[in-house]
């Protein structure tokens, strides 16, 4: 197993607070990924209004809930799986499937390693490569792909490098993992920013394969991450049928149920959220792209990842840097292949992204 070090995580502000002595309200995280709009105007009122439904259990099959699931991604409610966030969901899956060798393109997410390794399986990381800007060579991966393995994993886009693997290409690689009878699970928390969403989503592909599993959650595009409401989308209904035996009834509260039926029929704010991040995304990629200290890569989610070309500039100064102006970014150095020439940081308000761009690039 890869060692990880200790680090800052987007929701670590108590420990940030305790180290520096500021007020965790008055940090800005740029690490958490998180929708800079908050929680939705007709969300917010719709819980107040309805906090009365905690008195009684919600429905234990979720059907309301998972056809506004389904009407939102377009596949049909019995494809949907719910979950206590999409961490739940990945525990779940990963001990039902139970792999013995998993693959997982890196860097990305260390919860998919920690879940696989718990469960006794062993992993592996195809490294996307900094000379492609970390894209990942489709042919050349799938070359790699052998009977050996149980399990692919990944991240779509990919964080932290917020690259994107377009349907197409996914495609390719399903019909090679099918001839080596390999399971996929795609962790899509970050496709709904995308510009070319219509490129990347792979939920029309749970229609025609049934070895791919695809999660998403509200934390991030609904700003929700306390609300814990997660999901999963597959056209393989014995995979269906065993995580819905094997999970807890009512993981999913009776107020996140409201608000999942809420927010995605929520237009006003999806389109928001859109245009907000497909705005700054660009500008902030144009910003440092005009710098020589910093190379940055395409950005596809909300989020951002940064070479440090500056010798005097690393991820730990420039963290200490930011935090003392209340603002947290992150510290790539923790994540496996990246070290500490590398930050990460997401689209907030462009007022808070002139501030970083001011804090950052000071010399």
């Amino acid at each position: 197993m890869l060692q990880h070090k200790d680090h800052f995580h987007g929701s670590d502000l108590e420990k940030i607070e305790q180290i520096y002595g500021i007020k965790k309200e008055e940090i800005v995280s740029f690490s958490a990924n998180v929708n800079p709009l908050g929680v939705s105007p007709m969300l917010r009122s719709t819980l107040s209004n309805h906090i009365d439904a905690i008195t009684t259990y919600p429905d234990r099959e979720y059907t309301a809930l998972r056809k506004c699931i389904a009407d939102y991604v377009d596949t049909d409610y019995e494809n949907i799986i719910m979950g206590n966030g999409s961490t739940e969901l990945i525990s779940l899956f990963i001990q039902i499937e139970h792999p013995k060798k998993a693959l997982i393109i890196g860097p990305t997410y260390s919860e998919y390693e920690r879940e696989i390794s718990l469960g006794g399986g062993t992993c592996l990381y195809y490294p996307l490569k900094e000379e492609q800007d970390f894209s990942l060579d489709v042919a050349h991966f799938t070359s790699q792909l052998n009977e050996s393995i149980d399990l692919l994993v990944i991240c779509n886009p990919n964080n932290p490098t917020s690259t994107a693997i377009t349907r197409r290409d996914m495609r390719r690689i399903l019909d090679i993992c099918k001839q080596n009878d390999i399971f996929v699970m795609v962790d899509e928390t970050y496709v709904e920013f995308a510009d070319n969403y219509d490129e990347i989503n792979s939920i029309p592909l749970t229609a025609f394969y049934n070895n791919i599993v695809i999660l998403r959650g509200t934390s991030k595009f609904f700003a929700a991450p306390g609300l814990r409401l997660g999901y999963a989308v597959t056209g393989n209904r014995d995979l269906i049928k065993a995580i819905n035996t094997r999970k807890n009834p009512w993981t999913i509260n009776s107020l996140a149920v409201i608000a999942g039926e809420i927010m995605f029929k929520d237009t006003d704010y999806i389109q928001a959220t859109k245009q907000l991040i497909s705005t700054e995304r660009a500008r902030m990629y144009d910003t440092f792209s005009k710098d020589s200290r910093f190379k940055v890569y395409k950005p596809s989610g909300n989020f951002m990842l940064v070479r440090l070309l500056d010798d005097a500039l690393t991820s730990e100064t420039l963290f200490d840097r930011a935090i003392r102006e209340k603002m947290m970014l992150r510290d790539c150095s923790t994540f496996p292949f990246l070290d500490n020439k590398y930050i990460r940081f997401c689209f907030m308000s462009p007022e808070m992204n002139d501030k970083l761009v001011e804090c950052l690039m000071r010399k």
